[in-house]
This record gives C-alpha cells, structure tokens and sequence, in this order.
C-alpha cells in the first residue's frame, strides 16, 4: 500500500478536535486571551489556522497529558479577528480540522447607544422596541441579552441623516418574570468580526400597579451646565429598591433604599456635574427585593438645564417690585435673539417654571407673565430663561434676578408726606398718653395733702 493511500485512509478517522476561546470569544482591543484546542491523547502537535490566511497561524507541542494545546494572543488587536480551526497530529496522521470559532475584537467604533421606546418599563404584557444607533455610519449592530439565558440577534441599520445609523429591534410581551439586560455593539459588514465598544447596559422593567413614589431635586427644576445634580425618590411603602428613567433614553442605574424612618423609603441619585443630555423628563419606581415587578411611575419631573443658549433675556415689572396685595402685576421678558418659548421661574420652589410662547413685538421676542391678583405668597426673587421647541429642556443664561414685594397696605402709604403725618399723628398720641397718665396721680396728691 503506497505512503498517500495509507494517509487517505487515515484521514478522518481521528476525532476532529473542540476549540474554544478564554476567557471568551469577544474580546476588547488590547486585553490578553487563549485559544484551547482539545484533541486525543497521544497528539504530538497542535496547529491553528486561521481562515483567508495560506499559512499555519501557529503551532504549539501538546500540554501534558498531551491532548490540548493553547495559542495565546498577549494583546488582541483588529488583525487578530476572524475565524479559526484548530487541527492535532497524532502517531497516526493528522486530524480533521476544527469547527470555527469566531473571534471579535472590541473597541475599534466608539460605543452605540441603546434605548427602549417609548420607555424602559413596561406594562406586564406589553412590548417595547429597542433602538440602537451610531454616529460612525455602522451598518450592522449585535444586539446581547446578557443574563441567562443569554442570546444575540444581528440587525441591518437604516441610514439616518447627518451620517448617523439606526436600527430597531421589538421585544415582549414582557411578565414579571422577565428581568432582561441588553448591550448592542455596531460593526461593518466588511469587518463583521471587528465591533465597536458596548453600548451601556439597558435593563427592562416590568411596572406594577403598586403605590407610586414621588419625584424630586434639591437643586430646583432649573440647574446650571456644569452643576452637581442629584435626584431623590421617595415613598410612604417601604420599598428595598428604586429605579429611574429618563422618557426617551436608558435606565439608569438602580438604588437601594433606605429608611430614615418607619414606614417611610427613599433613594439618591447623584447624576453628577449637569450637561445636556441630563436635560430631560424624569420618574421613578419602587420595588421589593423578594419581586421582580416594579411600582407604577411617580409623577414626572422635568430637569432643566440653563446656561446652554448664549443669549440673556431681561425681566421686569409692572407696576413696579413693590406692589399692595390684590394687585395685578404682570412680569415681562424679553430677548433681542429668535426664541419660541420663555419660562419664569420663582428661587426657591419646586414647582416647575412659567412656560409662554413668545410674541414679537417692538424688534423684541417677549412675553407677558400675569399674576392677578398678588397675594403674600408672590413674594420672592425671580428669574426668566429662553428656549427652543426643538430643544425644550435646554434653556439660555439666566435673566437678572428680580425681586417681587407684596405689602399688605397700600405702597403709596408709605410716601415720605404720609410718613411725616403718621409721625406728627404719634407725636400728638404719645403727648396725650403722658398727660392723662399724670393727670391721676396730681389728684391723688392734693387728697394726700387735705388728709395731712
């Protein structure tokens, strides 16, 4: 029997080997990782092909008890990527090769965000789309559930204007049960092995119908760019856990309760130094820990950030910061730039800003906020922003500040003419208020005196 028909007939009878990658197959550019290839015992050598490439990627000699080899990569790049097979020679022949393990390298695009609309919580049988989206032009996202059991999808992207992707994936009907985690990384079709970093975590929420947590901020509605902001829940139901979301983006991170005192639960949400994308409406959930499902929504909170617009409107006042309570009083702001909509509001509250449309008049954007009739309880330092339709949230500089008197008397009491007669009318008083206290007193001395 001639050397190539013995290699023929030996061909296929060794068992193809199983090759697997550590610490997994999708790895971030630069980190370290393993490719093991297990064979039978016996093997003399080990080597990794990877295809497109002609020549063996690597070799290596078995590790004891000789039946595996590894090939280790020290820093994964993109060149690294691809699909590989591994094959062993034994003292009869060469093995089949491998299947195909499919290598990723992380990092290369910057990372797509990922959302739910129209929000992260769900009603308990309701769906909710995912969107991933790029502003590199990827063509393809990956699209991971990451708890058990784990699963991915791919997706084609839609094109977008200003070179952004986009693609949309629906999930449901969600159950209680359901506690699912996504990420989405986008790649090219031409590098499908070469990925973009992960998005942030999306977690879905399925929304009970349990008592509702309020919503709230110390900083106030309106928060300057740059500013610490921090959001608080609270709840008169002992929840162990709170969430919250932002209406047209990702759930954040969730926190854990804390009791200040019995039957009362709240938690903190430090957001950190504001920008623009933490302009937004806000709300937030209870939950228990022995539970999956999660309260229904407090009532939204809208955060505000001023300072994003260069321009600074003014503000004033009619008739005047010193008015009699019952008056009218109507404050007035005013931008010399294109602004859709002002907003007015009061230091120190925490209910949300004023918002009118604004009217052009006099080479002027203005518009016209009425309180009638005053009471005490417009007393108080105000301000007034600008803003956009298209930008709601985002608001201009701050106006100057403008400070509202509410008397209970008349203003025109206190004219400097009215205050001289109110002081010759306590003059006159207090003169009296002397003689009729001596008056009794002289009578009684001259009795003293006819009794002597």
């Amino acid at each position: 029997m001639t050397p190539s028909l013995t290699a023929l007939l030996c061909l296929g009878t060794l068992p193809k080997p199983t090759i697997w990658a550590e610490p997994g197959s999708v790895i971030p550019w630069g980190s370290s990782m393993t490719i093991c290839c297990q064979g039978t015992l016996g093997a003399r050598e080990f080597r990794l092909d990877k295809e497109g490439s002609s020549a063996p990627r690597d070799r290596q000699p078995p590790l004891e008890p000789r039946d595996k080899g590894k090939f280790s990569i020290p820093h994964m790049t993109p060149p690294d990527a691809g699909r590989y097979h591994c094959y062993y020679l034994s003292p009869t022949g060469w093995s089949e090769r491998s299947d195909p393990l499919a290598l990723v390298v992380t990092g290369v695009h910057s990372k797509p965000t990922l959302s739910a609309l129209p929000s992260p919580v769900v009603t308990s049988g309701g769906n909710v789309t995912l969107h991933c989206g790029s502003r590199q032009g990827l063509d393809k996202f990956i699209l991971t559930k990451e708890r058990e059991p784990k699963s991915s999808c791919t997706l084609d992207a839609q094109r977008r204007p200003y070179g952004q992707t986009q693609a949309l994936h629906p999930v449901g009907p969600m159950t209680p049960s359901h506690r699912w985690t996504f990420r989405c990384h986008g790649f090219n079709r031409d590098t499908p092995h070469v990925w973009s970093a992960p998005s942030d975590p999306l977690e879905l929420l399925v929304r009970g119908v349990s008592g509702k947590p309020s919503l709230l901020t110390p900083q106030g509605p309106v928060v300057a760019s740059g500013q610490s902001l921090t959001l608080q829940g609270h709840s008169d139901v002992g929840y162990d856990r709170f969430a919250l979301t932002q209406e047209g983006g990702q759930a954040l991170p969730q926190r854990p309760g804390r009791q200040p005192q019995a039957g009362l639960s709240q938690a903190d949400f430090p957001l950190g130094p504001v920008t623009s994308t933490h302009g937004g409406r806000y709300r937030c959930y209870g939950g228990h820990n022995l539970s999956s499902e999660w309260s229904a929504p407090s009532d939204p909170l809208d955060v505000l950030v001023a300072g994003w617009f260069p321009d600074t409107p003014s503000l004033s006042v009619q008739p005047g910061p010193v008015v009699a309570s019952g008056e009218n009083v109507t404050l007035l702001c005013q931008s010399g730039s294109t602004k859709e909509t002002f907003l007015l509001s009061k230091e120190g509250s925490a209910r949300p800003p004023l918002r009118l449309r604004s009217k052009y008049r006099d080479g002027h954007f203005q518009a016209e906020f009425s309180m009638s009739p005053v009471t005490s309880a417009h007393n108080g330092t105000y301000r007034c922003y600008s803003s956009l339709s298209s930008y709601p949230y985002l608001l201009s500089q701050a106006s100057a500040p403008l400070e509202l008197v509410v008397s209970a008397s008349h203003p025109e009491d206190y004219t400097v003419e009215n205050l001289i007669r109110m002081g010759v009318a306590g003059l006159i008083l207090l003169g009296l208020g002397i003689l009729l206290f001596q008056a009794p007193h002289g009578h009684g001395g001259t009795q003293d005196a006819a009794r002597s």
